[in-house]
């Protein structure tokens, strides 16, 4: 992926984002409501990514849509629907990449360690996960994020075939819960995704705060003691 860039000011165009008021196409929404959600999330993330999350409105996804503001809330509710939409949409594209990653590794401790640095670091990556996830919009998204069980839901959907394969490998506890492994992933994944003083993912400091803190807590306890 693209190397996260700072965003342009309100007024500054991306070069790839298109101008307000234009349609995302030249085409009305799709008539299928599926599709139709799909065409204004696309439109909300050249929004955000052009004004960020607390400047954006409504209207302006619905200009860049090419579609009233009232149609835009007929399909989300209202706007935390939308960002809570958008931020599922988001991490579950980050989360099939990094699945296949992760499963490339033969060792669960491979795949724990190094999947979370993928995580991290593409997520740094994404301009869009950056703006939703960032520190300095926490107090927009923070109540979407921890509000609901969402974060915890994703994330335990995306390492329930790692830790499945590593149970069956006898390589992890057999006691584990995938829904508390997700809260538990979730809240570390966050930590070293919004802290800008966690040591860059190529560190090497960084592997070992994870196999010292993180991994222990996954293995059977005759290889924790």
């Amino acid at each position: 992926m693209t190397s996260a860039s700072d965003l342009p000011a309100r007024g500054e165009a991306r070069p790839d984002a298109g101008r307000i008021g234009r349609r995302t196409n030249s085409s009305v929404l799709s008539g299928d409501a599926a599709e139709a959600r799909l065409q204004i999330l696309a439109a909300a993330e050249i929004v955000i990514a052009r004004y960020g999350v607390s400047k954006t409105t409504m209207d302006d996804i619905g200009k860049q849509a090419g579609v009233s503001r009232p149609t835009v809330y007929r399909y989300f509710g209202d706007r935390d629907n939308l960002l809570g939409a958008l931020i599922e949409r988001r991490a579950r594209m980050l989360f099939d990449r990094a699945r296949d990653y992760i499963l490339g590794f033969e060792s669960f401790p491979e795949q724990l360690v190094e999947g979370l640095l993928y995580l991290i670091d593409h997520g740094r990556r994404d301009p869009i996960m950056r703006t939703l996830v960032g520190p300095e919009y926490l107090d927009v998204t923070s109540s979407i994020v921890n509000g609901s069980a969402l974060a915890a839901e994703l994330t335990a959907e995306m390492w329930e075939p790692v830790l499945r394969r590593a149970a069956q490998r006898g390589e992890i506890r057999s006691d584990l819960d995938v829904m508390a492994v997700g809260e538990w992933l979730a809240v570390v994944q966050f930590i070293l995704l919004e802290h800008r003083d966690v040591a860059s993912t190529d560190d090497p400091s960084t592997r070992l705060l994870l196999k010292t803190f993180v991994l222990p807590a996954f293995m059977p306890a005759a290889r924790a003691a």
